[in-house]
């Protein structure tokens, strides 16, 4: 059994274990598009974490977790990083737009080969701060990225009228939920069980008011 053999089985297991169905090829590309990173990684320094399996754990299902919350047919992810969740829900779910944003050149220009190498077809990545990002998406995702105040404050305008916000946080953000700006509200609170992940997760869902 090769290495990619066990991220594969390991892939595949956590995909079942979430629930989900993913479009034929999926899970080949998704573990390309871990093998990418991994190999910009040793150089570039786009994640603090190093081990594959962790990888698939703490990448891949993560972003995967929030799947059965995405909707629309436009889809910004901010401040993604080296391209989570985005890359993972786009390659789950092809045929929406999907912009990257991060204000890390670095890490855009791996977001960049990524779309190249992997087709992506429909995703597009840009160095910018938040703030300075223009248009309205259906849907905005947002990991770990900032305080629900800050994210909405920085990027509130991005949300389309009846857009969905989706807030992938560690532990429930009780402390957080004072700071959500005026004109927003909170439509859910959702655990997320990552298969492999002891930590706990949580996705806030907001919307305009």
């Amino acid at each position: 059994m090769t290495a990619r053999d066990a991220l594969q089985t390991q892939l595949e297991r956590g995909i079942a274990a979430l629930g989900l169905n993913l479009p034929e090829g999926a899970v080949a590309r998704l573990l390309d598009y871990q093998a990418l990173l991994e190999r910009w990684n040793a150089a570039y320094n786009l994640t603090a974490i190093r081990d594959p399996a962790e990888m698939i754990t703490r990448h891949l299902l993560d972003s995967l977790a929030i799947l059965p919350y995405v909707r629309g047919e436009t889809l910004a992810d901010l401040g993604t990083g080296p391209g989570l969740p985005g890359i993972p829900l786009a390659i789950a779910a092809p045929g929406r737009q999907i912009l990257l944003v991060d204000s890390n050149g670095k890490k855009v220009r791996f977001l960049r080969e990524a779309i190249r190498a992997l087709k992506l077809e429909g995703v597009r990545a840009v160095q910018s701060r938040v703030e300075d990002v223009e248009g309205q998406f259906d849907c905005i995702t947002a990991r770990a990225f900032a305080s629900l105040e800050d994210m909405l404050g920085w990027g509130g305008h991005l949300l389309a009228p009846e857009g969905i916000w989706l807030a992938m946080k560690g532990k429930q953000p009780e402390d957080e939920l004072p700071g959500v700006p005026a004109g927003f509200a909170v439509r859910g609170m959702h655990v997320l069980a990552v298969p492999g992940l002891d930590a706990e997760r949580h996705l806030v869902v907001l919307g305009r008011v």
